[in-house]
């Protein structure tokens, strides 16, 4: 880790150890934990002003959530908005490589200064402070939950109308984090076109309502595939069953994408803003312009 690294994460330690937490995400007290939600949201960073938080998830993973993160991101930045993604998924972290970010991460008195990508939307990534982007992150679920936090509160976010965050599969502890630390307004499930399609959505809609978090809809990713020749939909994973899990959930099915090979080796060369997929989003973008802040 680099000499600014260092002094940026002895910043955010100095700065919990005085607000009475611990460094690795420790068990709080019995009373903390009986006070009511609130309490648990951790404050924005004193430089930044974020509209709106928009939690990307899913019930299992490999179901390409990070390109849908990426996606809504890039559709809102296209669309003049000013966007940023906090990557939550600290021992996989993708996003970087898509959008071919490699600089790392410094502080100033601020906090930690996210990199931006030449279009301007505003990352920030474990791999964005380690020195080598392929080493292992080898940490307990606590000392993880503990970065997430940081990654908020520690980060000169500046003006921001929405601030996407990239979470790791599953509903364990950065999930829970996440909803129970950041102001989130509500949460894109992504899933895939699979049987199993039912659990997955059903697990991620029902952590949300038991934590109070709207559920804004779902993505259906890896729908199908374009025949290059006759242009025919081929269903590589089957039937979808999203439209009848939305329905019964009374979400709404913010779209449909496509395995698609260009796009994949298009963000395997870190040139993820020239994905065009704004047709296939465009109710996700219609829902996430009104929600309730930026109708404000």
């Amino acid at each position: 880790m680099s000499k600014e690294n260092f002094e940026a994460f002895s910043r955010t330690k100095k700065n919990m150890e005085k607000q009475g937490k611990t460094w690795n995400g420790g068990e709080k007290s019995e009373q903390t934990q009986q006070a009511s939600k609130e309490d648990f949201k951790e404050p924005m960073n004193a430089f930044s002003n974020i509209k709106n938080v928009i939690g990307v998830v899913s019930g299992k993973g490999g179901v390409g959530k990070s390109f849908v993160t990426s996606s809504l991101a890039v559709q809102m930045a296209k669309k003049g908005y000013k966007v940023g993604i906090l990557d939550a998924d600290i021992t996989g972290p993708s996003i970087p490589k898509m959008f071919g970010l490699k600089e790392q991460v410094v502080g100033d008195h601020r906090g930690m200064l996210p990199i931006e990508t030449k279009e301007g939307i505003k990352v920030i990534s474990i791999n964005l402070l380690m020195d080598n982007e392929e080493a292992p992150v080898i940490w307990r679920g606590p000392v993880i939950a503990g970065v997430v936090k940081q990654f908020w509160n520690e980060t000169c976010w500046g003006d921001l109308d929405y601030l996407f965050v990239d979470m790791p599969p599953g509903t364990g502890d950065v999930p829970l984090t996440v909803f129970q630390s950041l102001p989130v307004e509500g949460i894109v499930i992504v899933t895939s076109p699979q049987e199993l399609v039912q659990m997955i959505v059903k697990k991620a809609y029902n952590m949300a309502n038991m934590m109070n978090i709207k559920v804004l809809g779902v993505v259906e990713n890896f729908s199908y595939l374009l025949c290059p020749d006759c242009g025919k939909q081929i269903k590589l994973f089957g039937e979808s069953h999203i439209d009848d899990v939305a329905k019964e959930l009374g979400i709404e099915v913010l779209g449909k994408l496509p395995l698609n090979p260009e796009a994949a080796q298009i963000a395997d060369e870190g040139k993820f803003f020239e994905i065009d997929n704004e047709e296939m989003l465009s109710k996700a973008i219609e829902v996430l312009q009104n929600t309730e802040k930026v109708k404000a």
